[in-house]
């Protein structure tokens, strides 16, 4: 029989959650991380568990992510922040370098980083993206986090 590792919507106890939110565009970046705090809520992990951190801009978001993942005092980070396009580019060059830097600490931390960084064309786009829990992306993010936090316990044999 083959083995099949895969994440599930469940969480095992005591994780440690830290989200990493942009306070450009806040009025994109509080919903989103309304949407995922209350997805984490209800897949019961408690306030206790979880730490917000705000930061000017998506920019620096992969510094604060990186300091959280070197202090060993998170389980998963989830990434909030809203891009939005304008007319020089700028928006290419930030989308891209926050892109890369977050995956690269996945990588090096060997750490689930979820990725609920809009890169949107438009004001509407952003608001369709953090608006409603159907097509919120901080809910997706959290779910993201979640579901991988399950799957590294998974790989590591503690089911």
């Amino acid at each position: 029989m083959v083995k099949t590792f895969e994440g599930r919507m469940r969480v095992g106890r005591h994780v440690r959650v830290a989200l990493v939110v942009s306070r450009f565009n806040g009025f994109v970046t509080e919903p989103l991380l309304a949407g995922a705090l209350a997805t984490l809520s209800e897949q019961g992990i408690g306030e206790d568990s979880v730490s917000v951190h705000w930061v000017p801009g998506a920019f620096e978001i992969p510094v604060v992510a990186a300091r959280i993942a070197r202090s060993e005092k998170a389980d998963s980070i989830i990434c909030l922040g809203a891009l939005i396009r304008g007319e020089t580019p700028h928006f290419e060059y930030i989308s891209s370098e926050v892109t890369r830097g977050l995956g690269s600490l996945a990588i090096e931390f060997d750490l689930p980083i979820a990725y609920g960084i809009l890169t949107c064309d438009d004001v509407p786009q952003a608001r369709a993206r953090s608006g409603d829990d159907a097509g919120n992306k901080g809910r997706e993010a959290a779910a993201t986090a979640i579901q991988m936090m399950d799957l590294f316990r998974s790989m590591d044999g503690r089911d």
